[in-house]
């Protein structure tokens, strides 16, 4: 697969990002939205009452720019904010969501707030309110094997990113409720 292109793999915490991305690395470059922010000096101190460091993803968004000629992903729950060149939202149902949350040791409150984000569709939230349209695929990830969701993408990306508007793609978009 020849050319150049960067493209977001984002969706709420548990959802496989980074289980998709390692599969992915296999072949691609993958890039941590979070060693970027490091790099960039973007992170924020721990929190201590959940244990995140808050990421300044506007700064992050201005200072960062794509420069690799090769196709290579980024792995984060904000990536869709960079300037890439396509995203991919990975979304799960919010019970399994809820297992997979709880078996990090994550605490209730975060596990609420994290499955709460996923049932509202947070990410597609932020798609719509900041108008990033771009081309975009949409995966479940609740019983799909990670080489099924990697064949996925691949084939999208072969494909030359088929994709709908991003009204039309968030007016069909999984809808949990």
């Amino acid at each position: 697969m020849a050319g150049r292109a960067c493209i977001a793999i984002t969706g709420t915490p548990g959802t496989g990002k980074t289980a998709l991305c390692q599969s992915l690395g296999a072949g691609y470059p993958v890039l941590s939205l979070k060693d970027l922010a490091e790099q960039y000096e973007c992170l924020g101190p721990q929190d201590t009452a959940d244990g995140a460091a808050p990421i300044d993803i506007h700064q992050l968004a201005e200072k960062w720019q794509f420069q690799d000629n090769e196709i290579t992903f980024i792995d984060g729950h904000l990536s869709h904010f960079l300037d890439v060149d396509a995203i991919v939202v990975l979304r799960c149902n919010p019970l399994e969501l809820e297992k997979r949350l709880q078996s990090r040791d994550y605490s209730t409150a975060k596990v609420a707030a994290n499955v709460e984000w996923e049932l509202i569709s947070g990410t597609w939230s932020e798609l719509l309110e900041f108008e990033i349209s771009l081309p975009l695929l949409e995966l479940d990830t609740s019983s799909t094997s990670t080489e099924e969701l990697q064949t996925q993408v691949l084939s999208w990306i072969e494909k030359k990113f088929p994709s709908q508007s991003l009204e039309e793609s968030s007016s069909q978009a999984i809808d949990w409720m």
